[in-house]
């Protein structure tokens, strides 16, 4: 079975991004695939680099990034939620005349088309948060 996961909570407000990446992992063990992980409103929080959450405490944002790497995870973040939160790669900050940008490896910047595309190329779209 084929899946698009969507995020739209931040790593540290709710239980649904845990949700989203526990339920991840147990998709990949099972043998299914991920065709998308698509993050929404504050899910795209869940891309930032800066984040420097308590070392006792769980690290989201490295989790999605080592995750994409091991099993080639295409993690969208959707531009306009991006952008209104601060979220940028290095072509938008550049493109927005900024000095830097904060997108931790493994993700990238889209719109929501890709949302679309996931939801009809998927057997499933399963939603984490509101």
């Amino acid at each position: 079975m084929k899946f698009t996961i969507v995020v739209n909570e931040g790593p540290y407000q709710h239980q649904s991004a845990d949700s989203a990446i526990n339920f991840t992992r147990a998709v990949l063990e099972k043998g299914h695939e991920i065709f998308r992980v698509f993050f929404y409103h504050d899910g795209v929080n869940n891309g930032t680099r800066l984040a420097v959450p308590p070392a006792d405490d769980r690290q989201l944002q490295k989790e999605w990034s080592e995750l994409a790497k091991e099993h080639g995870l295409d993690l969208v973040i959707c531009i306009a939620a991006a952008q209104r939160r601060g979220i940028m790669d290095e072509n938008e900050a550049k493109r927005q005349g900024l000095d830097a940008d904060n997108m931790i490896e493994g993700f990238r910047i889209s719109g929501l088309g890709q949302l679309i595309e996931g939801s009809i190329e998927s057997d499933r779209t399963i939603v984490f948060g509101d």
